[in-house]
């Protein structure tokens, strides 16, 4: 199987542990395992409920304590449409690992993370790509969608809120969705690894496994609950989508930590106190965003709804990767270069990293493109 190099992931490998100012950081600002336990109130009793863990492979679907946690997040999901999986981005491998073969049709937005094309096209299927206009808020054309269509058709795969612009569809429109794939019986993978960091309300929207009956939701604890560190995820879905996964699974993963289980079941426990935290991070420091880009020229763009990412457009007659590299390698300020999402002439901003990280990476963004505009 020869599958395509990945490329936002080969560019942050190449320099987010080497720069000062990560504005490429896609996670609401890491908590430390100290800040967790403080949220949660168990600095005095932690130590006591991991010392009598027998370090086993654990529950091998996720513990029932963390799955019934996962399932408060969703109007319809039960334990058994949850399977806990190494991370999101271990569940999107292994949903289309199971449904996809050979010929299938799959259609995926652009931009989004980069497995949604890449992994099907790998497997042979013939992969149709929905483009994601800025005239549209960067929201799917639905018209576009039906003309994709067709009686092969398997997977439409989605990702809401949306890496890297931040649009965010709503229930209506999910729903719509929903209705577009059941014409011809496909299920809709919807990647919700930023659900829970709108801008309004309680942060969360709709999941497309609540709203279709082969929709199949991934998520995380990486980005709305700022811990990566655990590479803690999962997928909810139809029952007998989640043990055909299963079979899978059994071959490459077996079960994840019990101690991330564990740490994970504590914070979705404790998410109110974890979600203002981070509430305040991405809706204070995206005001921070929208005031600098008022006053930059050379730079625009459609203001994220959700998530911790937004795809700034800029008028200097460069490449992205070549923007992006003389920026970092100049100021030490990482971006993210838009060719890494088949998006030239932008580039993707994090915003949800800690506030003075933010504020001096855009100063010192400005400084750059001054020298540029002489």
């Amino acid at each position: 199987m020869k599958i395509k190099e990945f490329k936002v992931e080969r560019w942050m490998d190449l320099y987010e542990h080497k720069c000062s100012y990560n504005l490429a950081e896609t996670c609401v600002e890491s908590l430390t395992v100290d800040q967790l336990l403080t949220l949660a109130g168990k600095q005095d009793s932690i130590l006591d409920e991991l010392r009598g863990l027998k370090l086993t492979y654990g529950a091998i679907d996720g513990s029932d304590r963390l799955r019934e946690a996962i399932s408060t997040l969703y109007a319809r999901q039960s334990l058994e449409n949850l399977l806990v999986t190494h991370g999101a981005i271990g569940g999107n491998a292994l949903v289309f690992e199971t449904l996809v073969e050979p010929g299938d049709t799959v259609i995926s937005v652009l931009p989004t993370y980069q497995q949604h094309y890449s992994i099907p096209e790998s497997y042979g299927a013939d992969v149709r790509i929905l483009k994601l206009r800025e005239e549209n808020g960067f929201l799917p054309d639905l018209a576009e969608l039906r003309s994709l269509i067709n009686d092969k058709t398997r997977l439409i795969a989605i990702n809401n809120p949306n890496n890297p612009t931040g649009s965010l569809m709503d229930e209506k429109f999910l729903a719509e969705i929903g209705e577009i794939a059941r014409s011809c019986g496909a299920y809709v993978l919807c990647d919700e690894v930023y659900r829970g960091t709108d801008q309004e309300g309680s942060g969360y929207t709709a999941s497309i496994a609540d709203l279709y009956e082969r929709g199949i939701s991934t998520g995380s604890m990486s980005k709305t609950y700022s811990l990566a560190g655990l590479r803690l995820g999962w997928i909810a879905g139809p029952k007998e989508l989640i043990r055909a996964v299963a079979i899978h699974r059994d071959y490459n993963t077996i079960s994840v930590g019990m101690i991330d289980d564990h740490f994970a079941s504590i914070a979705l426990e404790n998410r109110a106190a974890i979600l203002a935290r981070n509430h305040d991070i991405v809706r204070t420091n995206l005001a921070i965003v929208d005031a600098w880009i008022a006053k930059e020229p050379a730079i625009s763009y459609i203001k994220p709804k959700s998530g911790t990412t937004a795809m700034l457009k800029y008028e200097l007659p460069m490449p992205s990767l070549e923007f992006c590299t003389e920026l970092v390698e100049q100021t030490g300020v990482i971006l993210t270069p838009g060719s890494a999402f088949e998006m030239e002439g932008y580039v993707r901003l994090g915003y949800a990293n800690n506030r003075t990280v933010l504020e001096t990476g855009l100063s010192m963004i400005s400084a750059f493109l001054a020298r540029q505009l002489r």
